[in-house]
């Protein structure tokens, strides 16, 4: 009896330690500083702490040459003459009159003025001063091209609508209320209407986005939440999911309703095949099982693992923060490799070390999960770290794989500031308006392009079609545009994305949609790769008589 008092009493004192720490973590994720660097003073271990920080610094340092001001060629001068007055222009003693020399003493400042019109359009009528009959009635000059028939805006203020809204990410009422002081009232139905008869020119091109984004086979896949206030039969409140699936010349937003595998899986179809960047969120973990894709864990979230144990655990802190810093030292070697050039001595050393690195890593990873003395929040990391090692170690492969997901969260960064502004969607079709704005936007800053400059060629072409979007929308995709033509709107030809380099994918043994970890997790080990063969758009998986061991294999 006594024996069984005692393990009840230490098993619900470590519940309670585990409950403390959770109400710490909770605590910190809802008041605490939203930043993931560890505190200096060589808490890490490293040798470059003790001899003071190692942060880089942003902006420019005092004691630099500075760059100048920077030229601004493209803007048109309007010349200002300024004279003496005439009393002053004169000597003060004989008041005779000074003598003007030629040249002027120039300065110059920029100046943005903002100013509505009306442009009115006065049509000539004419009427025919033959007999022969050929022309009956009056006969008035043709109706220029409107990008909305009737509508009484034209589209530079359609232009500036969108990039407010679905570019800057400003709430429409802000904007109302600028173009107000202007001179310009304008009515928030106005704008809604106008977005909504708008909405399927955008979406012509985001499907044609969304075609090229899967053709790929490399993407950065990331999800936030978006309210989207409509009833939808079948869904209980109004929680939606921003989805974004970037890949190295394309961006692609979608907003579903759900947050299941089904989406990624409708969005890469039955053709697309690659390497996905992604969380350990296990809609992604679905697709290993089509036999068509790998998932690179991101490393960033692993940090994140450890720096929310050494803040939830402060006795743990030591522990944690030392394998902060080997992740550290990681992508610092893999940095290091980067810089090399592929096939030289240099690269091959460089690789070598980060290959060394990761086996230790591993064992290390291997001896702590067997340490019966470990602290089980401590092996709870460590076995979250097996369990995803092989997709953490894709990029040792593939060197062209980030070793995080850090660009698909940056990308979402932008919408999470409207998230924040004008609180989501308002109806399904302005929920899909907003999605298809952010593809064609975030597609055209991936390649320089000026959205102001594209939008308004693209929407004259629109106007030239009646309203309707042209037939050759291809030629308004960045990838199918001439140099001089992205040089027109505000790319510069020479610093274009590239696709991803031609590659073999081979499988390596990873975890199952539903999470489960290898058999022999004690010991991961980067020798777990298996080769498939290439068939043109999809990959042939062979089955195998032999039981099912938990682990998502493909085989040739």
């Amino acid at each position: 009896m006594h024996a069984k008092a005692v393990e009840r009493n230490e098993r619900l004192k470590q519940e309670n330690e585990s409950l403390k720490a959770r109400i710490k973590w909770l605590k910190q994720k809802l008041f605490g500083k939203k930043s993931e660097q560890a505190k200096s003073g060589g808490k890490t271990g490293s040798k470059e702490s003790d001899q003071g920080p190692t942060k880089k610094l942003k902006g420019k340092q005092r004691g630099t040459q500075g760059h100048g001001r920077k030229p601004l060629p493209d803007l048109p001068v309007v010349v200002e003459e300024h004279e003496l007055p005439a009393n002053t222009a004169r000597c003060p003693k004989c008041h005779k009159a000074f003598g003007v020399l030629p040249g002027t003493e120039d300065s110059e400042e920029v100046e943005i003025e903002v100013k509505a019109h009306i442009r009115r359009i006065r049509r000539r009528i004419y009427q025919p001063t033959c007999n022969c009959g050929c022309n009956a009635g009056i006969i008035t000059a043709p109706v220029p091209p409107k990008l909305i028939p009737k509508g009484k805006f034209g589209i530079s203020v359609w232009v500036l609508a969108l990039l407010s809204k679905y570019y800057w990410q400003r709430p429409t009422q802000r904007l109302l209320q600028e173009l107000e002081t202007h001179g310009l009232p304008i009515s928030q139905g106005t704008i809604t209407g106008g977005f909504q008869r708008l909405a399927p020119l955008l979406s012509a091109v985001a499907k044609l986005i969304g075609d090229r984004n899967r053709s790929e086979h490399h993407w950065h896949a990331d999800e936030t939440r978006w309210m989207v206030f409509a009833e939808v039969e079948g869904k209980e409140g109004y929680r939606w999911y921003l989805w974004v699936f970037q890949s190295s010349t394309t961006v692609f937003f979608r907003l579903v309703p759900s947050r299941g595998a089904k989406v990624p899986k409708e969005h890469f179809g039955e053709e697309a095949w690659g390497i996905i960047s992604a969380d350990r969120y296990s809609s992604y973990k679905t697709l290993l099982k089509t036999g068509r894709f790998l998932i690179a864990f991101c490393w960033a979230h692993v940090r994140r693992d450890f720096l929310d144990l050494a803040k939830a655990w402060p006795k743990l802190e030591s522990w944690a923060l030392l394998w902060v810093e080997k992740i550290r030292v990681l992508y610092r070697l893999n940095d290091a490799r980067l810089s090399c050039q592929d096939g030289t001595p240099q690269y091959e050393e460089a690789e070598n070390r980060l290959k060394v690195t990761i086996e230790a890593m591993a064992e290390e990873c291997a001896a702590g999960i067997k340490d019966p003395m470990l602290h089980p929040a401590c092996r709870k990391v460590l076995e979250s770290l097996a369990e995803h090692w092989s997709g953490l170690i894709l990029f040792v492969k593939y060197p062209w794989i980030p070793m995080d997901n850090n660009t698909a969260e940056r990308t979402l960064r932008d919408p999470v500031v409207g998230r924040k502004g004008y609180y989501g969607s308002g109806s399904i079709w302005s929920a899909e308006l907003n999605a298809d704005a952010l593809t064609v936007f975030h597609t055209l800053a991936l390649w320089g392009v000026n959205p102001r400059l594209w939008l308004t060629a693209y929407f004259e072409a629109c106007a030239n079609n009646g309203g309707q979007a042209p037939a050759d929308v291809e030629r308004f995709l960045p990838w199918n545009m001439s140099a001089k033509r992205l040089k027109e709107l505000g790319a510069d030809p020479d610093h274009v994305p590239k696709q991803k380099p031609d590659f073999k994918l081979e499988a390596t043994a990873c975890v199952t949609e539903e999470g489960n970890s290898p058999p022999n997790r004690s010991r991961p080990s980067i020798g777990l790769s298996r080769k498939i063969r290439q068939h043109p758009g999809s990959f042939y998986r062979k089955r195998s008589a032999k039981p099912s061991t938990g682990v998502n294999q493909m085989a040739n």
